[in-house]
């Protein structure tokens, strides 16, 4: 029986192929590589059985590769929801999930380059949480959170590179302990409280976390638009990202592929 090709083994069969002379492609390869599914095969079959093989026990796969000179590989399997439906496709539409991020990262630097925001100077006072962040410094005897305020302001460098402080309580016991401890206290003691404290003071150490949930507020403010105006207008449009948006019209929904969950521990067997 074939083993489940998982996420490490596809990225070092990417990771491979892009450093191999398969991406140095010419025109005709080029416009070989844009053929779609079986067709595809042979422009990069290692990319093609994996992706393959994969679908034979979940749902459809696109994969797409690009260089400096155009698209080098493309290449659709199975079905758009998980063994069934119709088949996946070029226009498929699916869901970038935390990808939105990169978006999101690409619009506060466009404001920065602009000299509307910068990097290093503390954030613009949007809100209490950013421009006058409390850190966890433990609990108390009685298991009650105490806080202390942060060494240093928060910059749009510590936001943009998840050095802030802000973790998600999925991968931290603090967090999830604070979480718990204030949803125990008075309300009027517990309104008193930060929704959202830092773990750690700004620039201390790397954590993934919300902190590109607070570079979207700031772009709002500062652009004085709504994140989705701003991105079509200032990113979609001059992309020709014709189908990214928050909301999805009628249209894309026909285009749309499902959502499907796989057990974590079975991305690091």
């Amino acid at each position: 029986m074939r083993a489940m090709p998982t996420r490490r083994i596809l990225l070092k069969t990417t990771a491979k192929l892009a450093a191999s002379s398969a991406f140095a492609l010419n025109r005709a390869t080029l416009a070989r590589a844009n053929l779609l599914g079986d067709a595809a095969a042979g422009t990069l079959p290692e990319v093609d059985v994996v992706l393959r093989t994969a679908v034979s026990a979940a749902a459809g796969r696109r994969g797409h590769g690009s260089n400096r000179a155009g698209v080098v590989y493309e290449g659709v399997f199975g079905s758009r929801r998980l063994r069934e439906g119709p088949p996946m496709t070029r226009d498929t539409v699916f869901r970038i999930a935390s990808m939105v991020k990169l978006i999101t990262s690409v619009a506060a630097l466009r404001l920065v380059e602009q000299g509307k925001l910068s990097l290093e100077a503390p954030v613009p006072n949007i809100d209490p949480v950013i421009a006058a962040p409390q850190v966890l410094d433990g609990f108390d005897p009685t298991g009650k959170p105490v806080l202390r305020p942060a060494k240093r302001p928060i910059t749009l460098h510590d936001l943009l590179t998840h050095t802030a402080g802000f973790v998600y309580r999925l991968w931290d016991a603090d967090a999830v302990r604070y979480y718990r401890a204030i949803d125990k206290l008075p309300i009027a003691y517990r309104s008193q409280l930060p929704r959202n404290p830092l773990m750690f003071d700004p620039g201390e150490r790397w954590q993934y976390g919300g902190n590109i949930d607070w570079v979207g507020r700031i772009v709002q403010a500062v652009s004085g638009e709504p994140l989705d105006v701003h991105f079509r207008k200032h990113i979609f449009v001059p992309l020709g990202m014709n189908d990214t948006s928050f909301v999805i019209s009628p249209a894309q929904w026909t285009r749309e592929a499902s959502g499907a969950f796989r057990d974590v521990h079975s991305l690091y067997r």
